[in-house]
């Protein structure tokens, strides 16, 4: 059996000391119960009987005035000791307050009282207490050991932050700060992208509660993205990819602006999740986007993208020109300026200039080159590597290895089928529009036995590498295994030659759709010539305050830009030198938020969830509050002051 022992506690228990106090009722009224000899006159034994009965009356007026006043005096010390109950979660009283308040794209949903997030703005200016001080946490911004009346402004102001959810790295920083208090943690979030491995970040030691506001919506169409599916003499084909989320879809209306004039608009009917729906648009510049009307999230309902007038791309191929015939046929001149030179009249000053240069089955690669096509590389161009059977397997691996991983070893005498095409990687985004079962598949009769850290693109049959690329964040390196020549392989009259060819060529920044992600740091080059003091300025085509310089980096007659976190806001944008405009860029946010699916709330089984941050405050301020009780003592002690006086004027 379980014994509970509750315990009061004193604020001044130095007080108690003065009970001894307690001494002077009972000397007062021992002094007045000494006892008198007394002697009764004949003249009045007649009121002996009644003297006896008053005694005794006051006799027990005296000791209930007594057992008053020792209560009177022992209440109202002990009032002034000030007793409590300790509270029930003492040991946390001094623990520090963190809120990771959720701001993604996701909050936009509607609740039963509006979007999540502006309803949980209200919640926490309403609930906090003024006093409380706290950090407060969010996709974009942190404040540090605050309080609300110094936050308010910028809580009503707060924005949606292009930032999905990831509770870990919030996480992150409420861990790096250093204390020698435990942490109290309320997490506000609709939960849209969590996972088990972001909770593993939340230490179950922490005090933690998680706040999951429900959403009533569930439908929504998001824009994913836009490309070019095929381009003709006098238009391009762009195909626009949507996905919608939900069960009751209605048909929506889909808009294409090109500086905000209306090009082409169509009604979208969904029959499935996902649709690509095309449309065709001038071969011009194109600076514009793709709108939906959709009553579901507002963030994905535009897609911003920019095409430049297609520019020609410089290609070089360096090898024997019997060997490279078949290049002419594929970069023709009506999109390629294209070469061939040989090792023997190779002229080093047009690599620079080239766009993507093919190494066509050459016994050796010579150092100089090998440096310059490092730099190449470097600097955005697409290099493309066909060995030959005569090819010494060091060289290629001492060139190679400057890119990434990879390890070419003997070449094995060896017919081999072309079997594996991996067809959702980049090189054939848009080729297939579905993967292909009965093809005509390639051989080689000779090929090189090669180790990658990198995924293959085309593969043999027994999973070895036919063709890779090693990637860097501007340009690509592609290596075949096997020479490619009619007399090793039948790979030129392959389907696959042209496509595979014509886009390790292309380069996406000259001929297709400028658009990037907020928030990812991909670098674009632009061809510039600036000089020490100039650089390079993005100019938003409609709010001004949203331009901003990037990281700029000068090669040669290239620079290179870098974002990082900027911009904010998703749109259209120029690139200018001081005033002079040089390209279009687009920037649009991501769509992982766009999926309303309910989350799996089994996830948080181990973590305290409650509904609303008033009850977090409640319980905070319960369980940590000690039970003053010195109140009690001082009515008490009026209670007694009032027995006395009955006990006075009634007691005879």
């Amino acid at each position: 059996m379980t014994n509970f022992i509750i315990r009061m506690y004193f604020k001044h228990p130095e007080i108690l000391y003065f009970l001894f106090l307690l001494l002077i009722p009972f000397l007062v009224h021992l002094f007045q119960l000494r006892r008198f000899k007394k002697e009764y006159f004949t003249n009045v034994s007649f009121l002996k009987t009644l003297s006896i009965q008053t005694r005794k009356s006051s006799k027990i007026k005296k000791w209930l005035l007594l057992l008053t006043r020792l209560l009177i005096l022992s209440a109202l010390i002990i009032a002034f000791a000030q007793p409590f109950f300790k509270a029930k979660d003492s040991n946390n009283v001094t623990n520090e307050l963190y809120i990771i308040l959720d701001n993604s794209f996701s909050m936009q949903a509607k609740g039963q009282k509006g979007e999540l997030l502006k309803r949980a703005v209200e919640d926490l200016l309403q609930n906090a207490p003024e006093n409380q001080v706290f950090s407060l946490i969010t996709n974009s911004e942190t404040f540090w050991n605050t309080d609300i009346k110094s936050i308010q402004k910028e809580l009503q102001n707060l924005k949606y932050s292009a930032s999905p959810f990831e509770l870990d790295q919030l996480m992150a920083k409420v861990n790096a700060r250093k204390t020698p208090y435990n942490k109290d943690i309320i997490i506000v979030t609709d939960a849209i992208g969590l996972t088990s491995k972001q909770l593993k970040s939340t230490y179950k030691s922490l005090n933690t509660y998680f706040i999951i506001p429900k959403a009533e919506q569930k439908n929504n169409i998001a824009i994913d993205s836009v490309f070019i599916n095929q381009t003709l003499e006098q238009f391009y084909e762009i195909s626009v990819k949507i996905s919608a989320y939900g069960d009751e879809l209605k048909a929506t209306p889909i808009a294409i602006f090109n500086n905000k004039k209306l090009i082409a608009k169509t009604l979208l009917q969904f029959d499935e999740q996902q649709k690509t729906i095309n449309f065709m648009i001038p071969k011009a510049d194109f600076n514009g986007y793709v709108n939906i009307d959709d009553k579901g999230l507002e963030y994905d309902n535009t897609l911003y993208f920019s095409i430049s007038k297609a520019e020609k791309t410089n290609v070089l191929s360096i090898g024997a020109a019997e060997k490279s015939d078949f290049l002419a046929k594929i970069y023709t001149k009506s999109e390629f300026n294209y070469s061939n030179a040989t090792l023997l009249n190779l002229d080093y000053n047009v690599l620079e200039q080239q766009d993507a240069i093919v190494l066509n089955e050459l016994r050796e690669i010579p150092q100089s080159l090998q440096t310059t096509l490092k730099s190449f590389v470097a600097k955005g161009g697409n290099l493309v590597v066909i060995p030959s059977d005569e090819s010494a397997v060091s060289n290629l691996n001492t060139f190679l290895t400057q890119f990434g991983t990879i390890n070419f070893k003997s070449l094995e005498n060896k017919e081999k089928l072309v079997t594996k095409i991996i067809f959702n990687h980049p090189l054939y985004d848009g080729v297939f529009e579905k993967k292909v079962d009965n093809f005509q598949y390639p051989n080689t009769k000779k090929s090189f036995a090669v180790n990658c850290g990198s995924p293959m693109i085309l593969g043999y049959e027994d999973q070895s590498v036919f063709l890779t690329s090693l990637q860097n964040q501007l340009a690509s390196v592609y290596v075949f295994g096997a020479p490619i020549n009619k007399i090793n392989s039948n790979f030129q009259n392959s389907p696959l030659i042209v496509p595979t060819f014509y886009n390790m060529a292309q380069n996406s920044q000259k001929t297709g759709i400028t658009a990037f992600v907020v928030g990812e740091n991909n670098p674009f080059l632009i061809e510039a010539q600036l000089t020490k003091d100039e650089i390079l300025v993005l100019k938003n085509d409609v709010n001004s305050k949203q331009n901003f310089i990037p990281i700029q980096q000068i090669l040669n007659n290239k620079v290179k830009l870098t974002f990082n976190a900027y911009p904010e806001i998703a749109g259209n944008y120029g690139i200018f030198k001081e005033e002079s405009w040089l390209k279009n860029i687009s920037f649009n946010y991501n769509r992982t938020e766009s999926d309303l699916t309910p989350p799996d709330l089994s996830l948080l089984s181990d973590f305290k969830t409650i509904d609303n941050l008033e009850n977090v405050f409640d319980t905070l301020q319960t369980d940590r509050t000690n039970n003053e009780i010195w109140k009690w003592f001082a009515i008490l002690t009026l209670l007694f002051l009032v027995m006395e006086l009955f006990i006075q004027k009634l007691v005879k």
